[in-house]
């Protein structure tokens, strides 16, 4: 009997079903990585948002407008759509001290939970 030289149909299925595994398993990781990605960059616009008016909030001088200015709810932001953000003032005072705690938070699409932050602006 004469030696064959080249593979065999089994060998060449065998391969390609390995090959089609590896794929497969590449194109899932690469998928799921994507989307880890998307939610990081929404999360830092939130986070970002979040950072911005707290600033504004700082350094604004005008304590007693604080609540008009910046109180309540804005959802156009041109390139984050479907992000909301709410700036809650809640004034404290008592017989010591006078300040009011402002919590800003950023809920939306494509967030795991909502970014949120809370400062003491005290009275001047």
């Amino acid at each position: 009997m004469a030696k064959r030289a080249g593979f065999t149909i089994v060998e060449i299925v065998v391969a390609l079903t390995i090959l089609m595994v590896v794929m497969l398993a590449l194109i899932t990781l690469t998928g799921r990585t994507m989307h880890i990605a998307v939610i990081a960059d929404r999360e830092q616009a939130a986070l970002q948002l979040v950072t911005d008016r707290t600033d504004e909030i700082l350094t604004d001088p005008r304590y007693d407008a604080l609540d008009s200015l910046y109180g309540g709810t804005d959802s156009s932001f041109a390139t984050l759509a479907g992000l909301q953000r709410t700036t809650t003032v809640l004034h404290v005072v008592d017989t010591i001290q006078d300040y009011k705690r402002i919590t800003v938070s950023v809920s939306g699409i494509g967030l795991n939970a909502p970014i949120s932050r809370t400062i003491a602006v005290a009275a001047p």
